[in-house]
This record gives C-alpha cells, structure tokens and sequence, in this order.
C-alpha cells in the first residue's frame, strides 16, 4: 500500500483518515469558521508536526510560497486553486469559499441521513428492526466511504457516530446470540469517531449503547465498565436514568448483587424526576428486577417480586419489550412449579418474537424451556430455524 503524500498524486487513506479527525475537533471547528487559508494552514501544520517545506510538498508549492500564504502576503482567489488546497487537506469546499453541485450533494446527504437515522431508531422501537438494518446498511456504507476518502468534516462524523450507533442497535435485536459480537462491532466503532468529536452527551449516549450491546454478546465485565463510564459522564437526570436500567441488567448477568442492588434503588428514585421511556418506566425496571434478582441467585426474591402487582405501563412499552417480560415471567412461573402458567406465557413469547424477527429471545425460551417444556421448546426450535434461514439470506 502506498503510505507517500505526494503533490501529483493521491492522497493515502491513513493521511486521509488522520486529518479527517483533527478537522473534527472544537478546536479545529473555531479556525475552520473563520474561513482564514492563513490560520488553517498554520494550524494543519502545527498537529501534524509539520514544516513549510512539508506542507509545500503536500500542495505542490514551495517553502517560500507557502510562508507568504501564512503571513497573509499571497492570496488564492482563483477557484482552481483553492479547490485543489480544499482537496489535499481534506477540507469541504466551502470552507474556502468553492460552492459547486458536489457541496449541494453534501447537504443533501445529511439531511437524508439525518432522517434515515432517526426513521430507523422509530422502526426499531416499534419493531421492525429488520427494517431498521435495511435502512441503515447503506447510509453506513456511504459514510464510511466519506470518511476513507478523507472528505468528511463534525457533522459528517457526528452523522456516522448517530448512524454506526443505530446499526449496531438494530443488529442486536436481529441477529442470534452466536452473532451478537457483530452488533457491538458497530457500536464499538462509534466511539472511535466520537473521541474525536468531545461531545459529552454524544459520548455518554455512545457507551450507553456500546455497553448494553456488549451485555448481549455476553462480554459482562466490559459492559458494566462502559455502563458504568456511561453514567458518569451523564450530565443530568434524563441521561443518567437512560443508563442506569442498562446497568442494572449488566450487573444482575454479571452476578454482581451490590453493584445490581444500588443501581435498582437509584434507577427507581429517578423514575419521578424525569420524562419516562421505553426503558426508562416501572414496567421495564420491573422486568429488569425480576431477571436480575434471578442471575444473582436470590429465587424465593424473585418469586415474590413476580407476585406483587405488575405496574401499569406509563407510556406504549416498546413490543420487544413485551417478550422480554413475558419470557423472563414465564421462566419465573416454572420456578414455582407453574408449568401451565409457564407454557401460555412462553408459548405466547415464542408468537411474537418469531412476528418480530427476534432470534436471542426464542434461545432464551430454548433455554429456560430445556426438559421442562418439550413442545414449547420445539416452537421456539422450529421458529429459530426458519429465522435463521431468512438472516442467512
């Protein structure tokens, strides 16, 4: 691979990516405003380590020439001219002034993006995260592609953090627990753009998402780590009680009865002083309790917690939700013996995780139902297969 900046000939992808980034810092933002060559080309030079006679290589210049342009004593006017210095630093045209169809292309591109990305986490919540993962594959690709290119700058990148994000996401409700790595993959990816952009609710919301994804492929101890970077650097209530039910989840899986316990008792307290979600509810911290006091060995707890009164829903409970609950109180009824109880329970998980496309939920009901319920299991076997085939196609 050719690893050379040259002035005649193409800019290198690792050159490429590394100045992408250093034009996506707050720092870089505030100079790129001013829409000053001086001051850019002075800055360019100063993160890279770079000399005159370096960034005149870089843009086919000499030393002296590229002194004058810093010192305000030569100006580029010329189009030409300036959208070849926009292209050898990676820099978007209109920064320099050069407006041309491709910055109208730009534009467009985030607003479609923007949308796509929001219409997806819609479909998501509301079940359709197959639809979701349609939406978002191509959006990815293309940013990505922006990116290598080195044609990027904060609100390309921020777009790809948003977007990196809702894949993963997405990926995480369709794909089967063998294949859920793939879902933390894109996650995991987000935080390499969202470092560079020191946006701290976008980093908070990036761990957030990271770390659940990272409980689901069964990587506990990282995930209570990110979950728990992710809510200390929460810098409100809202953003804090997003976390904190992800937490608790991680922390019960992990085994963790302390760290679970505190995180339930703090998660509940906040449920008065913020806007309630699809997470963030006393149905959702409900089913969360029930699991978590299972993982954590306390049976009889969770026996007893199962037969208090289930809290009336605040707000539509996402529909994947609703299976999670029903096959975590189904795995409680057999606890107690209630195999009838348990099998409507599961049966009816089975229905609607096979209508939503959710493959990690039917091998929870495998699991739970293993030797204790056969025909049940069976559904659950049978409707994993044919979405199985469908992911493999």
């Amino acid at each position: 691979m050719d690893t050379t900046i040259s002035a005649s000939g193409p800019s290198t992808r690792r050159s490429a990516r590394l100045v992408s980034w250093r034009w996506a810092t707050p720092e870089a933002q505030a100079i790129l405003a001013t829409r000053d060559l001086a001051s850019i080309l002075k800055y360019y030079r100063r993160v890279h380590g770079s000399s005159q006679s370096q960034m005149g290589e870089l843009l086919g210049y000499d030393k002296t020439y590229v002194s004058a342009l810093e010192l305000g004593k030569r100006h580029l006017s010329d189009v030409g001219s300036l959208r070849h210095v926009a292209d050898r630093l990676a820099l978007p045209g209109h920064v320099l002034g050069v407006t041309d169809p491709a910055d109208s292309d730009h534009r467009a591109m985030l607003q479609f993006g923007t949308s796509t990305v929001r219409l997806a986490e819609v479909a998501r919540q509301c079940g359709r995260a197959a639809e979701a993962v349609a939406e978002l594959w191509p959006l990815v690709a293309r940013l990505e592609a922006r990116a290598r290119d080195g044609s990027t700058e904060r609100d390309v990148l921020r777009l790809l953090a948003h977007a990196r994000l809702s894949l993963g996401t997405a990926l995480g409700n369709v794909l089967p627990e063998e294949r859920l790595a793939t879902a933390a993959h894109w996650t995991a990816k987000s935080l390499d753009v969202v470092r560079a952009l020191d946006d701290t609710a976008l980093t908070t919301t990036a761990l957030r998402m990271h770390g659940n994804e990272l409980r689901k492929a069964g990587l506990l101890g990282a995930a209570v780590d990110r979950l728990t970077q992710a809510a200390s650097t929460a810098s409100g209530a809202d953003e804090r009680a997003a976390v904190l039910p992800l937490l608790a989840r991680a922390a019960g899986a992990l085994g963790d009865a302390a760290l679970f316990d505190h995180t339930v008792r703090e998660a509940h307290r906040l449920l008065d002083m913020v806007e309630h979600t699809s997470l963030v509810n006393p149905s959702a911290l409900y089913e969360i309790r029930l699991r978590g006091l299972i993982s954590t060995g306390r049976i009889h707890d969770a026996i007893r917690h199962a037969e208090s009164a289930t809290p009336t829903p605040t707000i539509a409970v996402a529909p994947q939700w609703r299976v999670i609950e029903l096959i975590t109180t189904g795995r409680v009824r057999l606890l107690v013996g209630d195999s009838h109880g348990a099998n409507q329970l599961l049966g009816t998980a089975v229905g609607e995780a096979r209508a939503q496309r959710l493959p990690h939920q039917l091998q929870r009901v495998q699991r739970i139902t293993a030797d204790r319920l056969p025909d049940t299991n069976d559904a659950a076997r049978q409707a994993l297969a044919q979405l199985r085939t469908e992911i493999a196609a």
